[in-house]
């Protein structure tokens, strides 16, 4: 689902806006760095990998994914996306994703947009849960979650696989009046 009217950012000098193909080689040339994909389900052979998501981007159906372009406002660059996916209009039940180039690790970036997003998601769409799975590795994207007030709930035992293997998973979840 296209995103007309994204929210602020919440970090001094990003801006957010909908992800489009356009977008495609910078946040691929960060995605097939093996220390960004290390701790993700991601699984990707070439750019072409990705261009199915856009479908999904286009669609018009309630139920449809969503994602924003994290964007660099001096130089213009994607540095990184955050979104929407498994989307319930019915529950009104989301999971939030997203991923940062590794020049931008550390800087409390992710923490900033996954907040300011989360928080215009109950509000832009009506959300009433976002939930997010975090491959148990993966203590950065846990930590964000937490510095969001995101609650765990659990580990999901082999819930996804990891290229080829069954990935445990750490399951996280915001509600609209936590």
């Amino acid at each position: 689902m296209k995103i007309q009217n994204a929210p602020q950012s919440g970090y001094p000098g990003l801006s957010l806006r909908q992800l489009e193909r356009s977008d495609l080689p910078l946040w691929y040339a960060y995605l097939r760095k093996p220390d960004v994909v290390r701790h993700t389900s991601w699984n990707l052979q070439s750019e072409n990998d990705l261009l199915p998501m856009f479908d999904g981007f286009d669609s018009e159906l309630p139920s449809s994914t969503r994602r924003l372009a994290i964007v660099n406002d001096i130089a213009g660059d994607l540095i990184g996306t955050i979104g929407f996916h498994t989307v319930s209009d019915v529950n009104r039940t989301a999971e939030i994703a997203y991923d940062l180039a590794p020049e931008y690790w550390g800087k409390g970036i992710a923490s900033a947009v996954c907040s300011a997003v989360t928080e215009w998601s109950f509000s832009a769409f009506g959300f009433i849960r976002v939930q997010a799975t975090v491959l148990e590795t993966n203590s950065g994207s846990a930590r964000v979650l937490q510095k969001c007030r995101y609650r765990h709930e659990g580990l999901l035992r082999s819930y996804r696989m990891i290229r080829g293997a069954p990935g445990n998973f750490q399951l996280y979840a915001r509600l609209s009046d936590d």
